[in-house]
């Protein structure tokens, strides 16, 4: 009977802590509803998706403005946190942040990691050497060349699985002035920020090659964000249906690229 007594108070201290583990799981949507703030993962270097005005310095660019118009849709208040993008997933991770809206390749082994929202982003690859170069014309060229990427984006996995050797940069900009500079050979990266920064920034460099592997680029989240990312889901369904999307997409690109 003494042992009964023992045995109940513990059993109710077990029973307690099991509910408030049911009350408190990983919702990041509740989380971010009781907040009233989706904290988003972004570079803030990486035009035309997300970088800072030159005249006002204010962020903005495509990416950053998509968050945005999801987040009023949702009735959040959208703030940013800017992340190089070698250590953008490893905060998303660890709940540092609840959103990266920075042009995140969906791809299996992220998958397995992180939940993505549908696309809002639709595009390919493409090669960058500098403008006096007659090495690289294709992909197959790019073997043994020293490749200009950060280290965990889906274009460095390219460059790498044709068989270039790749050098570390923090930045897309920074790895296409070394191209320039022929410090490098090459970088592989998104055609649409590549032509938006060849239009910018005058560099002596050229794309080669046929656009390759078609890429599709989503909101990444924390494991386990369902909620979240089905309110998301009908936040940018709604915009593909009013045309909010596209329009935002012309505003960077001239063309609908979330299709």
């Amino acid at each position: 009977m003494k042992r009964l007594k023992w045995i109940a108070p513990i059993l109710l201290v077990f029973a307690l802590v099991a509910g408030c583990s049911v009350g408190t799981t990983n919702d990041t949507y509740t989380k971010v509803k009781e907040s009233g703030v989706l904290l988003v993962g972004t570079e803030g270097t990486y035009k035309p998706f997300s970088y800072h005005d030159e005249k006002t310095n204010a962020l903005t660019g495509y990416d950053v403005e998509v968050a945005r118009e999801v987040g009023k849709r949702l009735g959040l208040r959208v703030e940013f946190k800017e992340i190089p993008w070698d250590g953008m997933l490893t905060s998303l991770s660890s709940k540092k942040i609840d959103m990266v809206a920075n042009q995140v390749g969906i791809k299996p082994e992220r998958q397995k990691k992180f939940d993505f929202s549908t696309p809002y982003t639709i595009s390919y690859a493409q090669i960058v050497v500098k403008n006096d170069n007659t090495s690289i014309k294709t992909l197959q060229d790019v073997k043994g060349k020293k490749s200009g990427q950060t280290t965990t984006s889906n274009y460095g996995k390219m460059a790498q699985d044709a068989g270039a050797t790749i050098v570390p940069y923090e930045d897309m900009m920074s790895a296409m002035r070394d191209v320039a500079a022929g410090r490098i050979e090459m970088s592989m990266n998104d055609r649409l920020a590549i032509a938006e920064m060849m239009k910018q920034t005058k560099l002596p460099l050229k794309t080669v090659g046929e656009p390759v592997e078609k890429s599709s680029s989503a909101f990444a989240f924390p494991k386990d964000s369902k909620k979240l990312v089905d309110e998301v889901n009908k936040a940018l369904e709604d915009m593909k249906k009013d045309g909010t999307l596209a329009k935002i997409s012309n505003k960077y690109f001239g063309i609908d690229a979330s299709k």
